[in-house]
């Protein structure tokens, strides 16, 4: 039997993928993030989504040159690995196991809840109920993706075509209500009248919320060893896509200012506007599809946190390698793998509710779990680029230097833009309180611990080999 995938797609199914995995649950929570990061400053809030988008479209093209380069290879592990080295590697893909997936995991377990309740009324976020909630759909998506991983891969694609009808219709119908109703005039009158959110701090926390929203494209370019003619089309599709999602979210954000004042959105986010514009039973309709596809994307995430310590296991690194790369018979599924990623969520969802949604009740050590792993991976892209240059740099200068080096200055600014929105910002508004603030110092310190346990596994493994 050949071991090699089809060549089965073409220019517009890759396009139509491209937007299928990109698009999300974080343009209808985050859009919130972004208003409130900006003060209200809708013209602002734009400049944030488009920065956030050329960031993708200059990475994302640079990463499918670097894909029709290693036909075979797929996913920002196996990047690692051909550029940096098999160690490299290890270490990226032991913290996306470890904090990554489970992560952002968890986030979308408390964004899908939050937004379940308010089909029913309720603006709870942060009780009992959101958060009990919560933890039966990371149970739920643990159980679908491990008893029947065929029933998690048709819930992948069906909830594609639904997350884009809120977007769509929203884009449409809250711009040309907007202009009607007077809210465009008011919301882009912002520019002038905003406070200091229109400045560094609030235009680069804008930009890290956008990032979460825009997650996702590094995935897109796993499609590279089943796309016909890759090497023309996955630069196109992945730049074609990503010019739709950008649009996609403007308009989106736009057609929000529309359907409510700033205010209004500030305080309670997407839910109002559809609310307000269609009315309380279209509008919960549509708030339905918002569920949907936060369940989709959280269906997605957790198919990935599943396999995490199976795909280390089997490379016979990180903890009971012999026991996590197990897959049992029947379901065809990791098992093992699988109970540590919904230990690993679950744990974070605590660390959610705690550092973010309540108290804090961690202190110093209080970060925000959505957006600062998602800066960590741009981080863990400058090594693979800079490598990338030096090995095939003399190919090409365009696709090969000027592009990773492009990329490598926006890779740069999202880690410098979170450094400041994260870190020296708190650190300015506490000190003038008198008190101490430095989230990101705070990440660090658990990023290194999980790292430093990483490597310990590692070390282990290494000696019983030899």
């Amino acid at each position: 039997m050949e071991n090699k995938l089809e060549k089965r797609y073409g220019l517009f199914m890759a396009v139509c993928m491209v937007i299928g995995i990109v698009i999300g649950s974080g343009v209808f929570f985050k859009a919130q993030d972004i208003l409130n990061y900006t003060e209200g400053n809708m013209p602002m809030g734009i400049i944030a989504w488009l920065i956030g988008g050329a960031i993708m479209v200059i990475c994302a093209l640079t990463f499918s040159n670097l894909a029709s380069q290693y036909e075979k290879v797929n996913g920002i592990v196996d990047y690692a690995e051909v550029s940096v080295g098999e160690k490299y590697a290890y270490y990226v893909g032991w913290f996306m196991t470890t904090l990554y997936y489970p992560g952002m995991t968890s986030v979308l377990a408390w964004v899908s809840a939050r937004y379940t309740l308010t089909l029913f009324g309720s603006s709870d976020s942060s009780g009992g109920l959101c958060m009990t909630l919560a933890g039966f759909y990371l149970c739920m998506a643990y159980a679908v993706n491990s008893v029947s991983p065929k029933i998690a891969g048709h819930l992948q694609v069906s909830t594609t075509v639904i997350k884009l009808v809120p977007i769509v219709v929203m884009a449409l119908v809250g711009t040309v209500a907007g202009i009607i109703n007077g809210n465009m005039a008011d919301a882009f009158g912002t520019w002038e009248s905003a406070g200091s959110g229109s400045g560094p701090s609030g235009i680069f926390a804008a930009v890290v919320a956008s990032a979460f929203a825009y997650e996702g494209w590094i995935i897109a370019t796993s499609i590279n060893a089943e796309l016909k003619n890759a090497k023309r089309n996955l630069p196109i599709a992945l730049t074609g896509g990503a010019l739709i999602i950008i649009l996609a979210y403007i308009l989106y954000y736009i057609g929000l200012a529309g359907a409510a004042s700033v205010d209004v959105l500030r305080h309670d986010g997407s839910t109002a506007a559809f609310t307000g514009i269609f009315g309380p039973v279209a509008g919960t309709v549509f708030n339905l599809f918002i569920v949907i596809s936060c369940l989709g994307t959280l269906n997605g995430l957790m198919l990935a946190s599943t396999r995490g310590m199976y795909s280390i296991a089997v490379r016979g690194h990180g903890p009971a390698p012999k026991k996590l790369s197990q897959v049992d018979a029947q379901t065809n599924m990791p098992m093992s793998s699988a109970v540590c990623a919904l230990i690993l969520c679950s744990g974070w969802l605590l660390y959610y509710y705690g550092a973010n949604l309540t108290g804090p009740i961690f202190g110093f050590f209080s970060f925000d779990s959505s957006e600062l792993p998602i800066i960590t991976i741009y981080a863990f892209y400058i090594p693979i680029l800079i490598m990338y240059m030096v090995k095939k740099g003399k190919q090409s200068i365009f696709k090969n230097t000027v592009m990773p080096l492009l990329s490598v200055i926006a890779c740069l600014f999202m880690v410098f833009a979170a450094v400041y929105a994260h870190g020296i910002y708190p650190y300015i508004v506490a000190a003038e309180n008198g008190k101490f603030s430095f989230p990101v110092a705070a990440y660090l310190i658990f990023f290194a611990v999980i790292m430093f346990i990483g490597a310990a596994f590692y070390r282990k493994n290494r000696e019983h080999e030899r």
